[in-house]
């Protein structure tokens, strides 16, 4: 479970000042910037770490900050490289594997409380 990183009323984070989570299979993340609509997460994924299929009631647009991902959006498939992005819609089902090692920024709302440990 994550601990919140910073208070909602903080306008500026400072990566250097947020651990970083293993979230276990060759991933972790950092969660950035929040407040009650809106947060910023970077992952970091290893060769072969698998986002396992899954949905949430939040909408996520992600940014392929660097590596190469195979990403699935509701029944569709597309390899995905630095510079790259993706929009999943709430409830849909949605999932990535790792093919180059690499970064996602995942941006979600409402934030994810459950990144948090308050959902």
């Amino acid at each position: 479970m994550a601990t919140k990183v910073q208070s909602q009323s903080e306008a500026f984070v400072s990566a250097n000042a947020v651990p970083k989570e293993d979230v276990g299979g060759g991933i972790s993340r950092q969660i950035l910037g929040y407040g009650p609509d809106l947060m910023i997460v970077r992952v970091w994924f290893e060769e072969g770490a698998v986002g396992e299929v899954h949905a949430h009631p939040h909408s996520q647009s992600t940014l392929v900050e660097s590596g190469k991902f195979e990403v699935f959006v509701d029944g569709e498939k597309k390899v995905l490289g630095a510079g790259d992005s993706f929009y999943i819609a709430p409830h849909l089902d949605h999932g990535a594997v790792c093919l180059e090692p690499g970064v996602l920024i995942d941006t979600f709302s409402p934030a994810r409380e459950d990144f948090l440990g308050e959902g």
